[in-house]
């Protein structure tokens, strides 16, 4: 049976949800995970920066970062500056596309749809904007998404407002888009906003169909014996 492995991480820092992601994926390309993954997690306030950052599209200081609580990564995931926070759920996608198909681009796209997906069963009407990645509602960007991939497995993901404070994306410019308006589930629909809990339920569902797998819950610990093995080097990155 060919299944997809959910996490449900809670709260988590940054750092060591990126740890974790880098170990789970070179477990996955050694084959001692022999199934694909979908981590969930929320993050406190970060902004993380991806390959194809420009220093220009961070509009606050760093001083002032470290005033409000905001941590700065450098990552190697593609795409440009993004804020993660409270409110916000992140889906990191571990996926062995050898399994799927060898691309990318298409793998950007199925991700784009299952969140597309997942947000038409609230009815909100959600799209791509070319030449952009991501998901958006009209002129309104709703989820963020940028992958790294190495031996064709995927790490790194989407990050979907649900209830984020939309403010702290003031401080960057998001996905590197000038005068881009950020939205979120909470701001589409005010007097009805889901749980974070409901709506990773509904993106799961919305996973498990689009890439042909059973979705089942696993605790972390189970997996941990399969993280152990030495480094290894970064490669390919997509996404804005």
């Amino acid at each position: 049976m060919r299944e997809l492995l959910v996490v449900d991480l809670g709260q988590q820092a940054y750092a060591d949800a990126l740890t974790l992601q880098r170990e789970l994926a070179r477990a996955r390309i050694g084959g001692t995970i022999d199934q694909d993954l979908l981590l969930f997690v929320e993050h406190p306030p970060v902004i993380t920066l991806g390959r194809s950052s420009k220093t220009d599209h961070m509009l606050a200081s760093p001083d002032y970062l470290r005033q409000q609580g905001v941590s700065v990564f450098e990552v190697e995931r593609g795409g440009d500056v993004t804020f993660h926070g409270p409110g916000q759920l992140v889906g990191y996608p571990i996926i062995d596309l050898k399994r799927h198909r060898r691309d990318l681009h298409w793998y950007l796209r199925q991700v784009e749809q299952l969140l597309i997906d997942a947000l038409a069963t609230y009815g909100l009407a959600c799209g791509r904007r070319p030449p952009y990645t991501g998901v958006w509602i009209d002129d309104r960007k709703i989820a963020s998404i940028g992958v790294h991939a190495r031996d064709w497995v995927t790490w790194h993901g989407f990050a979907l407002n649900v209830a984020t404070d939309l403010r702290y994306f003031d401080l960057i410019v998001p996905c590197g888009i000038q005068a881009v308006r950020m939205t979120s589930i909470q701001a589409e629909l005010p007097n009805d906003v889901p749980s974070l809990a409901e709506v990773e339920q509904r993106v799961v569902v919305a996973a498990a169909e689009l890439f042909d797998l059973t979705p089942r819950s696993v605790a972390l610990a189970d997996l941990t014996a399969a993280t152990h093995g030495p480094a290894t080097a970064a490669a390919d990155g997509a996404g804005r």
